[in-house]
């Protein structure tokens, strides 16, 4: 599976246990209607995969859902889901869906000042 959108937060990796398990989560907050703020975990080599991208990033992240059975202490069976990342890359952010690229922002144009009020023409004909 797949999932689209912006990065919100990277998290440092974290080291548990003597064997030395890695996991590294980041949040990804989709695009839609009503965004959805999701934790996606990076566990042992896949942690690194992180490292080229910052907050703000648009990008897809490759997943695999997991989930987990537990019984606690009293007999109680529990269970536990989480997202697995696996490849993440960057979403090409030049060309926007109507195929225009987007709009510089409006301090890399001059301001126009040898206008005159006689060749400003609103008429449309």
């Amino acid at each position: 599976m797949e999932i689209q959108g912006r990065i919100k937060l990277i998290d440092e990796t974290k080291t548990y246990g003597s064997n030395g398990f890695r996991k590294r989560e980041v949040v990804l907050t989709t695009e839609e209607q009503y965004p959805q703020h999701l934790l996606i975990e990076f566990v042992q080599d896949k942690t690194d995969l992180l490292n080229r991208f910052a907050v703000g990033q648009q990008v897809k992240i490759s997943i695999n859902l997991r989930g987990r059975e537990w019984v606690n202490p009293q007999g109680e069976t529990k269970y536990f889901n989480s997202i697995q990342g696996w490849r993440i890359e960057a979403v090409e952010e030049a060309v926007a869906e109507g195929g225009m690229p987007p709009t510089p922002p409006l301090d890399t144009f001059e301001p126009a000042e040898d206008l005159k009020e006689e060749d400003y023409d609103d008429l449309p004909f």
